[in-house]
């Protein structure tokens, strides 16, 4: 019945509402029972006995009455389900935002945004259908048939014989269409997945394109994508057609052979009309549940396909924090100690044994070629990553042993591409820090010279700057950055190639801004520029994952090296 055991779990932990829903949808099969039994008596009693009205109001009153409590039972049953589903798909789609959060940006970085979203909104939203639909079906398609057996059985063996012999055939048929079903299904998943991934990354990608013709080009592998994923729904449909024509079929035929049964029956006087009609009635009930169970085992499936991908996600390994080394109580700052760190599926280590303080209140500066391994540290330090060996502290205490949101709360990162969402200029900056208070948010626009942009904007600060900061330039988004860290006022302040893609004249004015910004405070600074952090307390140089030299700005200028070569190289340059 393609039952996912980590599916079951998940609906075991908001097992009232199911539960429920299932009490439910046995007492209104309870009460088909007692329809039956009172519109064949009546009927019987109008057309065989002719009874008049008056002695046929009871029988319809109780018919009108169990009718009207099976339609409040399905209905309490359909709307527990749904309140179950919905708790279910709340909690699963809280764990999955969370493990994406604990798994960090490098993951996300390293799968398909558009197929991630995906998985996350659509994929948890599929799932609706299977439980809310198809698992309490199951429970219905196993009760409602025994339980119309049973009333049938003692007055007619025959009949319930015939039921339970054709009853079998059902889901026979479902599981022998029900494979081609999943895999087709999951098929047609994997491909609306691929299909949302790429068209997001051509979207977000089409300045680009366009800039190397490439558009057209991409614009059939879309058309190429999208045809595929209708020849899968097509396949999906066909199946679907089949399978609830082979399910009406035996259901037909079923209730044929038990009417024709009947009939014989009856005309040899071997069987009464009020209990042939009472069994004629029911055996059309009989076979509903599993037709039904037909039709929602392919609305299910989706959510089934779709579960193997969220799955994918819960089960991916968390990175594991390495051992907390030895630390020493009294040292002040960050302090890396023997760090080691490998990707997967690579054999040179990014970080090779690495050891080196950023002392407290001071200015440190990671330099080096691109592919040296500052990114990796980095990552080390915000936590993204954890160490294999090794150990990195803060003020003698070992990061492993503080929480990583206690940690992260201490610094404020200020990246070389910021991240700025379709909302209001005010809210972008209130998300370092949501309870500021407008005196703060005031000051921390004039420390980044951003006052006097915003007082030049229609709606100031409530403006919508869109999506990734659109209405932005580039120097104007990076002061928003800025003005987050001075909102947020961490102890801790890392800067990634802050103004890496400013002309010199801004770049000298964020210089200013960053100054006030480092001033007192434990400053982590990784640039390309070397103008930035020429007053560094400390500049290390990174190669292949280890730490070539480090100094001062004056000493390494008489030391042979990248740092020697990469200054007067930016030094022509200007000229």
């Amino acid at each position: 019945m393609n039952i996912d055991r980590r599916l079951f779990q998940l609906m075991k932990e908001e097992k009232r509402p199911f539960i429920f829903s299932l009490v439910s949808g046995s007492l209104a099969s309870v009460m088909m029972i007692a329809q039956a039994y009172f519109l064949s008596r009546a009927i019987n009693g109008a057309f065989i006995d002719k009874i008049a009205l008056a002695g046929l109001l009871p029988l319809l009153g109780c018919f009108g009455l169990f009718t009207l409590l099976r339609m409040l039972c399905n209905w309490t049953s359909h709307v527990k389900a749904e309140e179950g589903s919905t708790a279910v798909r709340e909690k699963l789609f809280t764990r999955l935002a969370s493990k994406v959060a604990e798994l960090g940006p490098l993951y996300t970085r390293s799968v398909q945004s558009g197929r991630l979203s995906t998985t996350m909104l659509k994929g948890v939203e599929a799932l609706d259908a299977y439980f809310s639909s198809y698992i309490p079906q199951i429970f219905l398609a196993l009760f409602t048939p025994l339980l119309v057996v049973a009333a049938i059985l003692p007055g007619d063996w025959l009949s319930a014989a015939i039921l339970l012999l054709s009853a079998p055939l059902i889901p026979f048929f479902m599981i022998v269409i029900g494979k081609s079903a999943s895999a087709v299904t999951e098929k047609q998943w994997k491909t609306m997945s691929r299909m949302s991934g790429q068209f997001l990354d051509i979207l977000q990608g089409l300045s680009t394109l366009k800039l190397f013709a490439q558009s057209a080009r991409q614009r059939k592998n879309i058309e190429e994508t999208g045809e595929n994923f209708r020849k899968a729904t097509m396949k999906v449909l066909r199946v679907a057609f089949l399978s609830s024509l082979t399910l009406e079929l035996v259901g037909t035929i079923g209730t044929a052979i038990i009417a024709v049964s009947i009939g014989m029956r009856m005309m040899e006087h071997r069987m009464t009309f009020r209990h042939a009609l009472f069994v004629l009635i029911l055996t059309p009930d009989f076979y509903l549940p599993l037709r039904q169970l037909g039709t929602k085992f392919h609305a299910g499936m989706e959510g089934a396909s779709a579960s193997k991908e969220i799955f994918a996600v819960l089960e991916q390994p968390a990175p594991a924090a390495a051992g907390s080394g030895s630390a020493d109580a009294g040292e002040k700052g960050i302090s890396f100690r023997g760090v080691t760190f490998t990707y997967p599926g690579t054999s040179s280590p990014a970080a090779d044994n690495v050891t080196f303080t950023i002392q407290a209140g001071g200015t440190t500066a990671l330099i080096g070629p691109s592919g040296a391994g500052k990114s990796t540290l980095l990552n080390l330090l915000l936590r993204f990553l954890e160490p294999e060996k090794g150990s990195i502290s803060f003020d003698g205490k070992p990061l492993a042993d503080i929480s990583s949101e206690q940690w992260l709360g201490m610094i404020s990162w200020v990246p070389q591409h910021p991240h700025l969402f379709n909302e209001t200029l005010r809210e972008n900056i209130l998300i370092a820090k949501p309870d500021a208070s407008d005196e703060a948010l005031h000051a921390a626009l004039r420390e980044t010279g951003l006052d006097g942009f915003v007082r030049s904007l229609p709606r100031g600060l409530d403006t919508m700057i869109g999506e990734q900061g659109a209405r932005l330039s580039g120097g104007e988004a990076q002061r928003v950055a800025l003005a987050r860290a001075f909102l947020k006022n961490a102890p801790i302040i890392v800067l990634d190639e802050p103004t890496s893609h400013t002309d010199p004249e801004l770049e000298a004015q964020l210089r200013s801004s960053m100054q006030a910004l480092t001033r007192g405070r434990t400053t982590l600074i990784i640039a390309h520029r070397l103008e930035t952090i020429r007053s560094a307390d400390r500049i290390i140089v990174v190669s292949n994952g280890k730490i070539a030299v480090s100094g001062t700005h004056d000493e390494l200028i008489g030391v042979e090296g990248f740092y020697r070569d990469s200054l007067f190289i930016q030094q022509e340059a200007a000229a």
